[in-house]
């Protein structure tokens, strides 16, 4: 799919109507169909004017301090283009409105690519900073991503990579955890006890039938007592029972940190110290570490890091043709950084 260089070529392209989801595709992205129209109209005019080769050098920079994440994206992206690109890299953290990316390269080679290139970083910044500061609340307890399920499929796996960079110890989607260069990470969700109909009995068939490579953590809140259910899970399965999980939903007063002391002392009590308390369910900083204080030993975090919202993003051309220039209000010339590095 070559690259859109005209309105016209916009105004040809048909959407598919056996099209099964409305997420872009890779093919689309790199051939600009997710840009701005107006970028598509500036690389026609500079075309038509003889400009479309004017070389310049434009800055990124947030508003906002975050994690540095999305890098390898733009890079991938911005592969075939030409260009020369310095970036901040990824898992640095920055501050607002510290340059964190650099491109130089012929203007009809990029531009229509800013507006895929700033929501990149926008987003997965974001969702790295978020991942960061549950880890810090979570200290040197796990803290794993469980954000997929809040956002689009297209873009779960960026998100959890994303979260990955920040510090999160691990991913659930399957895809996210697979492009940071790990395995993914869960057990089972509530459906397993429901269909089966008795936590003890899902628990071992997990037992039975999982491989020894993943970890004996169940849900424990499904049908009775959270504290019941998890002595009654370690009587029966001995050391091969790792963690129980509350995931206690808020209708029954959520987790609480009561709940997690109580049953931490009477896992002490009955001589299953062993047995780690994994918690889940509307976690944050906060809650992290209230929770932790009161015996949690790992935490699964969702719409805290995947409800983020994006670190907004400007790229301004600061050079044309070697000459500093910029927008009222903007210095010309790029801005001297030492913590950039090339990576295209």
């Amino acid at each position: 799919m070559k690259v859109v260089k005209t309105v016209q070529e916009v105004a040809d392209f048909k959407v598919s109507p056996e099209r099964k989801l409305f997420s872009a595709t890779h093919e689309e992205v790199a051939a600009g169909l997710t840009t701005d129209i107006y970028f598509v109209k500036t690389r026609e005019i500079l075309e038509k004017m003889g400009l479309a080769d004017s070389l310049v050098s434009a800055e990124i920079f947030p508003r906002s301090s975050g994690v540095m994440a999305g890098v390898e994206e733009v890079k991938r992206l911005l592969a075939d283009a030409g260009v020369e690109v310095w970036s901040l890299p990824e898992g640095e953290e920055f501050s607002p409105k510290e340059v964190v990316m650099q491109i130089r390269g012929p203007y009809g080679r990029f531009g229509v690519y800013e507006t895929a290139v700033l929501g990149i970083l926008a987003s997965s910044c974001a969702w790295a900073a978020r991942a960061r500061e549950a880890k810090r609340a979570a200290g040197d307890k796990p803290a794993i991503c469980f954000g997929a399920r809040h956002v689009h499929p297209a873009v779960a796996p960026v998100m959890e990579r994303a979260a990955i960079i920040g510090g999160a110890d691990g991913a659930s989607c399957i895809l996210g955890a697979k492009l940071a260069g790990i395995e993914p990470v869960g057990t089972v969700p509530h459906a397993l006890f429901l269909i089966v109909g008795d936590t003890l009995v899902a628990a071992e068939g997990y037992d039975k039938y999982m491989p020894p490579s993943s970890a004996r953590s169940m849900l424990v809140d499904t049908f009775k007592d959270e504290v019941e259910e998890s002595l009654r899970l370690a009587e029966a399965m001995g050391t091969r029972l790792e963690s129980v999980r509350l995931d206690t939903p808020g209708e029954r007063g959520g987790v609480t940190p009561g709940l997690v002391a109580e049953l931490r002392a009477k896992l002490n009590l009955a001589g299953y110290n062993h047995v780690r308390i994994f918690v889940s369910g509307g976690l944050d900083p906060e809650r992290i570490r209230i929770l932790s204080e009161a015996g949690a030993d790992a935490f699964g975090v969702g719409s805290y890091i995947s409800g983020a919202p994006p670190i907004d993003m400007t790229m301004d051309i600061k050079e044309v043709n070697g000459k500093p220039t910029a927008k009222r209000g903007r210095i010309p010339g790029l801005a001297p950084t030492d913590r950039l590095v090339k990576i295209l």
